[in-house]
């Protein structure tokens, strides 16, 4: 016994210097152990997060082909047959030519100053149909991918709601299937509302540009190009900025909504539905100075190819060659129709499709959306 308490007497000191050195090594030992279990929990937790992330974007990409694929086929043909026939009831010009045509078949029956206010308003009327088919063709189809772009993000959110993955977007209301559908039928505003507005502030800057143009002056290629730009920038620059925007959609509905309820003396704002949000992030769009940018390079791009047509290029001179205005205008009632027919012919919206700089800007746009 004594022997024992002499041996811890003289080693007492390395017995709990080595007991604290086995103590602390456990110790760290199960602190080591207990971060080792959480990194592999949150490993798990990212992995099986980012597998929900693919899923959600996987699902996002199946409802947004659907909506690209009901825009494509649908909605745009539609939507254009529409354009098409009220164009063609609002700018018909065969009153005119068939009284210039009994003019040349019966001289008495015109006199020379009727046949000249004649030829005048047929000129007016021809570029005047041309510009708001250029015009009208350019923008209905950006305008339908703008909304396709927006139901895409909007489907993006209802699906990362759905699968409880998304705690910044807990109080997102899903877009239901009538407002879906409503939003998308709202691309016939222009043909049936905003037509005539346009028709009216394109025939005022075509007349403001074609004044001093007489029927026998040569026109070709670059010339008419020049004139085309020339009308439909005036129209552009007319007004307020982005005032043609009002020819595409339906004005603000928080203003719209604002004023009806002050009118009206109710205390009570009228409700502000998911359509109406729809058209507001819409309107957002097609007012910005990028949206503009793009409207002005495929208009470019679309005047550019019509004038190049092989329309203008054949049967009795060339307009590559130049010919006189008179002869010019049957040419530009010839190929207007060509500008609005169906998406699957129009060789125009493809050419729209193909510009650049359009595609760069619905890839931003979309990307955009997405991460929002």
């Amino acid at each position: 016994m004594l022997y024992l308490r002499d041996l811890w007497r003289r080693h007492r000191r390395k017995v709990l210097v080595t007991a604290g050195v086995f103590g602390s090594g456990y110790l760290l030992y199960k602190l080591y152990d207990a971060h080792k279990r959480r990194l592999t929990d949150l490993e798990r937790q990212v992995a099986r997060e980012k597998e929900n992330d693919e899923f959600i974007k996987a699902q996002m990409q199946v409802h947004f082909d659907n909506i690209q694929r009901i825009a494509v086929t649908a909605t745009l043909p539609h939507a254009m047959h529409y354009l098409s026939c009220q164009i063609d009831e609002d700018l018909n010009l065969s009153h005119l030519t068939d009284r210039l045509m009994k003019g040349k078949v019966q001289p008495n029956s015109l006199s020379s100053s009727e046949k000249l206010e004649l030829w005048d308003r047929l000129k007016i009327l021809s570029f005047t149909r041309m510009v708001v088919s250029i015009w009208a063709v350019t923008i209905l189809s950006l305008y339908i991918r703008v909304q396709v772009n927006i139901l895409g993000k909007h489907l993006y959110i209802d699906t990362a709601c759905g699968l409880g993955s998304s705690h910044l977007l807990e109080d997102a209301d899903p877009i239901d299937r009538d407002d879906q559908q409503k939003f998308l039928a709202s691309a016939d505003f222009l043909a049936s509302h905003g037509l005539r507005k346009l028709i009216c502030g394109m025939q005022t800057a075509a007349t403001e540009v074609l004044k001093a143009e007489q029927l026998r002056d040569f026109f070709n290629t670059a010339i008419l190009h020049q004139t085309i730009m020339q009308i439909l920038d005036m129209f552009l620059s007319m007004g307020s900025p982005h005032h043609w925007v009002d020819c595409m959609m339906p004005e603000d509905p928080r203003s719209h909504k604002l004023a009806k309820t002050s009118s009206s003396g109710e205390t009570n704002p009228l409700e502000f539905t998911q359509f109406d949000q729809l058209m507001v992030e819409t309107r957002e769009v097609v007012s910005s100075a990028e949206f503009g940018n793009v409207v002005e390079l495929s208009l470019k791009a679309v005047a550019k190819a019509l004038v190049e047509d092989k329309s203008f290029q054949s049967g009795g001179g060339s307009l590559t060659n130049g010919m006189p205005l008179a002869r010019l205008l049957p040419r530009i009632a010839q190929i207007c129709p060509s500008l609005v027919e169906e998406p699957s012919k129009n060789q125009f919206i493809k050419i729209i499709q193909n510009v650049p700089e359009v595609g760069l800007f619905f890839t931003l746009l979309y990307s955009s959306m997405s991460a929002s």
